[in-house]
Formats: structure tokens, C-alpha cells, sequence
């Protein structure tokens, strides 16, 4: 394929354009609906196709481009897995939705490490409880949580396993139900987990995706969505956010608009940035994600996977505390996906942990341009207060599983190749001088240009990013039209 043709043609402007429709501009996008007027113009570009659920069960696939061929990468032991097309990563996640602790926004004041996020949690609880009812997220009963919360989880918890009830009886004020936006009872357009473990593609769609409970935003008269639309550049002019340039069907064209919010992710709204002309020396630097660890644990005469999905406990036993000075906060998960034993008769004795472990943001990961029109990644590898956790990672299971009858405790040689969460390449924070957009998602100098999702979070802690990024959006989003 040659390169695109330069045509530009005569387009409508906008109110405002959004590049990308996962999470992060479709909770942006809701809100812009209610605040914007009925006259309101609004545009989406997304990269990729509508692969409806039933294509996605079919083929077997997330989606129909793969994410590998849509940036360079110059550490491929390193995958930044995310998926391309309409609904974004909602098509692939484990609907994992954990809100972050209070500390994790205070991570520099309270610890000495990190960077503080120019917004707390008390700030953004509020946008927590709406996305946590727009997912209808399933969690902790009342009074039984980790984070303070002002109202209860629209759903109940899901079942816990057996050995999930012996841990929350040995760290009652350190374990607890996962809170997940995959459907205990059915919604008007989920029905509930069925528990078979499949959640990447989830069979019987119970799984919160932008497709089946978000879709009809774009479906708004307002609403203009182009698929296949791949955004090259943002167009400025006099320190001012114009339009986007997009290439379509080998075509390059513009659409001039009065805002600009670049959903796309981590990789690609840097991107976006540096091929506009746009420099700082935090722009694309910081690519990170958590490290994490899946250890297998044999039990002796207590069996497991009686839960109702994939995913059933929360262990914060090694979350928050001053270790947090010299070594990474660890997230524990426990799995009711069936491995089992091949001893007879004890098939089930068998239970399988997550560390998800948080990482100290590095210059040297980085988003850059290259010679063609993809991003490329560079990994400098986990931060060393990361390692230090994972180097001890025995000892804080074997506290954590205290309690329990273990048997075996097997730890593998590696980590986990990817948690997909793509974050922290256009940091937020007070100072220009260090970030590059404010705790308001704008721009420090493009004041209607917003950054959108996880490429904003200063730090990586060890809570999922999407119920926080997408809470992120709507809060951004009521500060910006207000």
C-alpha cells in the first residue's frame, strides 16, 4: 500500500472531537452528552472496526486487528497488549474493578517515593460510585471494604471459594471480595456470570464492554462515529487545539473541532502529541504497567473453585504500610479458574494466586516516533522497588496463606509477561515543568486539548486502572464543562 493521498476535504466543525472509543472517551463522551446542548455536535475516530460480540465468540478474537501490527517495539520480550477496535480494551479486560487507596494518590507525602497525584481520593470517590453503577459492578457488602465508600456496590459479591473463606477469617480487615464488573444478577442487557472462566471472551456477554451497555451513546443524533478512521495528528494553530488529521481508506483528511480529547491509550496519545509538533521532556517517557506473579499452592483436604467467577478475593495483607518506603505494595487475587491436582480424589486441593505488584515509574520506557507512522516502545525493565517485593514474593505467601493446610508452595521463575494497562506516558501534575496535563485532564499550555485514560496516572499502583481512569473521565469532563 502506497502512502495516503493528501486530500483534505471541506469538513463540519465540531464541538468536539474524541479519538478513541474505549473507556476513557466513551465515559467522557456520556458526560459530554448531558452537559452539551441538543445542537451539539460531536465527533469520534476510531482506528478499528465494530466487532460485535457474536463475531468476537465466533472467530474467537478480541478483535479483528491485531494489536502487534499497530506500533514497533524495540523489546518484544515486552508486549503492550490493548485492543484495537470499537469499545477499546473493554472487548479484552478482565473486568477487574478495584477502586486505588487513598495512600496510592499520596504515594510521595506518605511514603517518600513516587509522585503524588494532583488529586485525591476524596476528589474523585464520588466519580467512583458512578462508574461503579454505570458498570453495575458487583462487590463487598456494606462496611466491607478497603477504600471508604459512600454507598454500597450496586451488585452483590460473588460467591467466594472455600479457601477464599478461610483467608477472610484468618485477614478479616485484609480480604475481601473482589469487586467485579462482571454481573452477579443480570442487568436489562447482561445476564449473569456463568462462571466457566472464558472472561477475555466472555461467552455469555455478563461482562461490562462499551458494546453492550454503552453502545447507544453513539448512536446519539449528536453522535458522528467513523470507523477505520486512524488519527495521525492534532492539528494547532496559536497554541490552540484546531482539529484532527486522520487517514481513512488511504485518504488523509481533517475535522476541525472548538475541543480535542485524545482517548486512544498510552501508546498513542504520546504519539499523537509528538507528531504534532508538541515537545516536552515528559512526553512519551514513563511507559510502565504492574508486574505480577501467579503462584500455585497445593492444599491438604480443602477444595476449591466453588465461586461464581473467575476471579473471587482481593488479598491486602501486603498492599499499604511503611514497607511501602523501600519496596513495591502488592495486590493478591484469588482464583477460582479450575487447575487442577492429579492425585486422585484430590483433584480440587488447589488454589492459584496473583501478586500484582506495583512499579516505580522509569525515563528510560518510553513511547517515541519512528520512521513510519507507528509508535515505538522501549521497557527498561521493572523498576528495582518493584524487585525487591518480587524477590520475597515465598515469604509474603506464606504469611498471607498462614492459616491454611498448604501442602506445596510453587513459585515459577518468571513473571508474568504482561498485565495489559498501558500507563503513565503524559503524566498528570501541578507543575508544567513535570507533567503535562492538569489534574483537570487539560493540557498545561493547550487549554482545549484533554488527555484522556491511563496515560495521565503519575504512578502505577497495584489496583486495575480501569474503574479509576474511567471515574477519571467523568470527573474531568463535569470540571471541564462546567
Amino acid at each position: 500500500m502506497g502512502a495516503p493521498q493528501h486530500v483534505f476535504m471541506a469538513s463540519t466543525s465540531y464541538d468536539l472531537i474524541l479519538v478513541g472509543s474505549g473507556f476513557a472517551s466513551s465515559f467522557f463522551l456520556l458526560r459530554a452528552l448531558e452537559k452539551m446542548g441538543g445542537g451539539a455536535r460531536i465527533l469520534v475516530l476510531e482506528r478499528g472496526r465494530r466487532d460485535s460480540h457474536a463475531w468476537q465468540v465466533q472467530n474467537r478474537l478480541n478483535t479483528s486487528i491485531p494489536y502487534q501490527d499497530t506500533y514497533i517495539n524495540r523489546t518484544s520480550s515486552k508486549p503492550w497488549v490493548y485492543s484495537p477496535g470499537f469499545g477499546g480494551s473493554s472487548n479484552c479486560w478482565w473486568a477487574c474493578t478495584p477502586r486505588m487507596l487513598p495512600s496510592d494518590f499520596e504515594l510521595k507525602t506518605r511514603y517518600g517515593v513516587g509522585r503524588d497525584w494532583p488529586l485525591g481520593y476524596s476528589d474523585l470517590e464520588e466519580y467512583y460510585c458512578q462508574a461503579e453503577e454505570l458498570m453495575s459492578v458487583s462487590g463487598p457488602l456494606e462496611g466491607d471494604s478497603p477504600f471508604p465508600r459512600s454507598r454500597p456496590y450496586p451488585q452483590a459479591p460473588h460467591n467466594l471459594t472455600d479457601p477464599d473463606r478461610l483467608l477472610k477469617k484468618a485477614h478479616p480487615d485484609h480480604f475481601f471480595n473482589q469487586p467485579t464488573a462482571r454481573a452477579r444478577v443480570a442487568t436489562s442487557r447482561r445476564g449473569p456470570c456463568c462462571s466457566t472462566s472464558t472472561c477475555r471472551i466472555c461467552p455469555v456477554n455478563a461482562k461490562f464492554t462499551i458494546q453492550n451497555e454503552m453502545g447507544h451513546l453513539f448512536e446519539d443524533r449528536r453522535v458522528t462515529l467513523i470507523l477505520g478512521a486512524s488519527a495521525r495528528k492534532v492539528i494547532m494553530e496559536a497554541g490552540q487545539a484546531k482539529g484532527v488529521r486522520y487517514e481513512k481508506n488511504g485518504r488523509e483528511e481533517e475535522a476541525m473541532g472548538s475541543v480535542v480529547a485524545l482517548g486512544a491509550n498510552a501508546l498513542f496519545n504520546p504519539f499523537l502529541l509528538q507528531q504534532s509538533g508538541v515537545v516536552h521532556p515528559m512526553l512519551g517517557r514513563n511507559l510502565a504497567e504492574q508486574a505480577s506473579i501467579k503462584i500455585t499452592v497445593d492444599l491438604k483436604g480443602v477444595d476449591n473453585f466453588q465461586g461464581s467467577t473467575s476471579v473471587t478475593g482481593h488479598g491486602y495483607l501486603h498492599y499499604d504500610g511503611d514497607h511501602r518506603r523501600e519496596r513495591a505494595a502488592a495486590l493478591i487475587e484469588t482464583m477460582n479458574i479450575p487447575t487442577l491436582r492429579h492425585e486422585k480424589g484430590r483433584w480440587r486441593q488447589r488454589l492459584e494466586l496473583k501478586f500484582i505488584f506495583e512499579n516505580l515509574l522509569q525515563v528510560e520506557s518510553r513511547v517515541e516516533p519512528g520512521i513510519t507512522d507507528k509508535p515505538v516502545t522501549t521497557w527498561s525493565g521493572d523498576s528495582g522497588y518493584a524487585k525487591k517485593s518480587i524477590a520475597i514474593v515465598r515469604q509474603l505467601a506464606e504469611s498471607f496463606l498462614k492459616t491454611l493446610p498448604v501442602e506445596h508452595i510453587q513459585v515459577p521463575g518468571s513473571l508474568n509477561q504482561t498485565e495489559s494497562h498501558i500507563l503513565c506516558t503524559t503524566v498528570m501534575g501541578e507543575n508544567p515543568e513535570d507533567s503535562i496535563v492538569d489534574a483537570g485532564l487539560v493540557h498545561h499550555q493547550v487549554r482545549n486539548l484533554l488527555l484522556l485514560g491511563g496515560s495521565v496516572f503519575p504512578t502505577a499502583s497495584p489496583a486495575n486502572p480501569t474503574l479509576t481512569l474511567s471515574a477519571l473521565s467523568l470527573y474531568a469532563a463535569d470540571r471541564f464543562f462546567a
